[in-house]
């Protein structure tokens, strides 16, 4: 699981959208539990996945994984996953770096569901504004 994890966060810093949202499964589902309002909580199947992640490159420039931490679980399936990326805001050219906690349920080699634990307050500081946030992750 440390290896898919790796795999997964060297497609985000090689800007691989496509690839990225093929981790999951056709039926795969991507959850934000703190979205707060205006933002997506759930997103169900591996192409709305795609879709909703294809312009993110155009949002922030991921340049470097900072850290990564991968705590294995009980349940072999399950991993929690601690990163903190870092890049630049493309509409400011601002650097930014920004913490993620990721718990993923990984089943024939596809993430069944992947519950993001990020902050959306440190977000918009780094988009520059809440609106600026919903305008560009909301649903």
């Amino acid at each position: 699981m440390r290896d898919f994890v790796s795999r997964a966060l060297d497609l985000l810093l090689k800007h691989d959208m496509a690839g990225f949202a093929g981790l999951w499964a056709p039926a795969g589902v991507l959850e934000f539990p703190f979205a707060g309002p205006g933002y997506p909580k759930r997103v169900e199947g591996r192409e709305a996945i795609a879709e909703y992640l294809r312009d993110y490159p155009n949002l922030l420039d991921v340049r470097e994984v900072v850290a990564e931490t991968v705590h294995e679980t009980a349940d072999p399936a399950v991993v929690v996953a601690e990163f903190t990326l870092a890049g630049v805001v493309v509409a400011t050219g601002k650097p930014y770096e920004l913490s993620y906690i990721a718990v993923i349920t990984v089943e024939n080699g596809e993430i069944r569901h992947y519950r993001d634990y990020w902050s959306p307050l440190a977000a918009a500081e780094i988009m520059g504004g809440v609106e600026e946030l919903t305008a560009a992750f909301g649903g």
